[in-house]
């Protein structure tokens, strides 16, 4: 063999040998490719494992990287999640009753069914949420983005939607009695059979 192709030689029968990338070298990759300092998603606080039906109540996520985690059916009643990171997070069934979320991140969330009543929203993100049959009751959305958001027989008896950004919201068959929206954004919103007695700022052209 020629005696300059050897050392390429050798190197190639080297990384041959030993196989895929090692443990720690391949957390490094994808810890490289988080980019920009992002912090890593958090699976367990204080001593609970975040997970699918996990019992949490009262536990402090606050400013938590919680994206895409599967909470389905979780107990977090209560929580703070205080501009949690919960973008596509799926929160389908879970109880978050009294949590605070004020301007936490749940564009693309998945909220269907999720128990909401009396929770604080202020500032919070849902763009293109899917929330349809959640409950909202009571709840402050008061300056949330709640655009696009899919909330089809969804229960907002009493909720605060204060300047709150409901462009292009599907709200079909919900609940908004005594609901407040003044100063809400509701251009081409879908209010299509909803209950609106004793609503404030409710359109009246459904």
């Amino acid at each position: 063999m020629n005696r300059f192709f050897r050392p390429a030689f050798a190197l190639c029968a080297l990384l041959f040998l030993s196989g895929p990338l090692t443990a720690p070298l391949a957390a490094e990759v994808e810890t490289a490719s988080l980019g920009g300092g992002e912090e890593e998603r958090v699976t367990e606080v204080a001593g609970c494992v975040l997970t699918a039906k996990a019992v949490c109540p009262g536990i402090d996520l606050r400013h938590r990287n919680l994206r895409s985690l599967s909470l389905a059916g979780a107990d977090l009643r209560g929580a703070n999640l205080m501009r949690a990171d919960l973008r596509h997070a799926d929160l389908r069934g879970a109880d978050l009753s009294g949590a605070i979320l004020d301007g936490a991140d749940l564009r693309t969330a998945f909220l269907q069914g999720t128990r909401l009543s009396g929770a604080r929203l202020r500032g919070a993100n849902l763009e293109f949420a899917r929330a349809n049959g959640a409950d909202l009751r009571q709840a402050d959305l008061t300056a949330a983005n709640l655009e696009a958001l899919r909330a089809d027989k969804a229960d907002l008896t009493g909720a605060n939607l204060e300047g709150a950004n409901l462009q292009e919201a599907k709200l079909s068959l919900t609940n908004l009695s005594q609901a407040n929206l003044e100063g809400a954004k509701i251009r081409f919103a879908i209010f299509q059979d909803a209950l609106m007695t004793d609503c404030r700022s409710c359109p009246t052209d459904w």
